[in-house]
């Protein structure tokens, strides 16, 4: 089993740069390592770009940025076929989504039309401009950040889009002693849009990251726990508190980010615990309360907190 030295040492410098976001840090990292995407949602200002900024620069791939608004066209993020100067032939110019880490900022501030057209790249890892279909990069991975859906100005993203997700990773606010930590580094120097003030060492390769990627793919599950992900998944159709339960892409979604959860702590297995943890950012986003729930003030993962109590563990 290859070490997970090179991601531990990344996620250690990271959480220099993003100070009081431990949480947040690893599950993107997870995320990244289990070959999927996240949407991260929190407030503005609790360091959501910096995060996926610094991860990229962290990394030795292509990074492709854009500031979703409610004018962008979804030819603004696939690109566009444009005539060329003999006026014959067109040409295709690529969109920002061929990059190798996409950061999709401020996503549900476009409408449902332009957020769609991320459906095809997320999924199949390609994109299809006038009948024509091109390969993304083997480490394409998206990471959009939304502000809450209460917030002036912003679309709910449509279910088939919020499917597409690994994880949805809730960002609050730092505690008191990483707010003075970091006017603390601000006051020495740091700065957001810096690059260069980023204390990060030597980046991971792109060969270290599609061999980790590979590592946790092949990693052993027991069936023990792989029924439990099963009965995790399949509980949420059941419980009455639920309007609609996950999918069976979330239990392929827990069984991946256990994998990889697994990894980042040393083991070459799945433990209980490891299901338990990622449940809630796997089925935050997959799950709909009924409106009475809704009303009494209870969230997605009060109940997931709720479901994981009525459900025997392995042992």
């Amino acid at each position: 089993m290859n070490s997970p030295d090179p991601a531990l040492r990344l996620l250690a410098a990271l959480d220099q740069i993003v100070l009081g976001q431990a949480t947040m840090l690893r599950q993107m990292m997870i995320t990244l390592l289990a070959r999927g995407h996240a949407l991260v949602e929190g407030v503005p200002g609790t360091a959501k770009t910096l995060a996926v900024r610094a991860l990229a620069r962290g990394l030795s791939l292509d990074f492709g940025r854009v500031q979703f608004t409610p004018d962008l066209m979804p030819t603004d993020l696939t690109g566009v076929n444009v005539l060329d100067d003999s006026g014959r032939d067109f040409t295709y110019r690529p969109g920002p989504v061929f990059a190798d880490l996409l950061l999709a900022d401020e996503i549900n501030r476009a409408p449902a039309k332009t957020q769609a057209a991320l459906l095809e790249s997320m999924e199949e890892r390609q994109v299809t401009v006038d009948g024509v279909t091109r390969p993304l990069p083997n480490a394409f991975t998206v990471f959009a950040t939304q502000n809450p859906v209460e917030y002036e100005g912003t679309y709910p993203l449509p279910e088939a889009q919020v499917d597409r997700f690994l994880m949805k990773i809730s960002v609050d606010y730092p505690s008191e002693e990483a707010e003075r930590r970091i006017l603390d580094r601000h006051d020495a120097g740091f700065r957001a849009d810096d690059e260069g003030t980023y204390p990060l060492g030597e980046p991971v390769s792109r060969e270290e990251l599609l061999a980790m990627r590979d590592t946790v793919n092949r990693m052993h599950v027991d069936e023990r726990i792989r029924r439990y992900i099963t009965d995790i998944v399949r509980a949420t159709r059941e419980e009455s508190v639920f309007a609609l339960g996950a999918s069976p892409r979330a239990g392929v979604a827990l069984l991946q980010a256990a994998k990889a959860e697994a990894w980042l702590s040393g083991r070459d297995f799945a433990i209980p615990d490891d299901v338990k943890a990622l449940s809630f950012p796997i089925l935050r986003h997959r799950v709909v309360l009924t409106p009475e729930a809704e009303v009494e003030g209870r969230s997605s993962d009060d109940e997931v907190a709720a479901l994981l109590e009525t459900l025997n563990a392995p042992r």
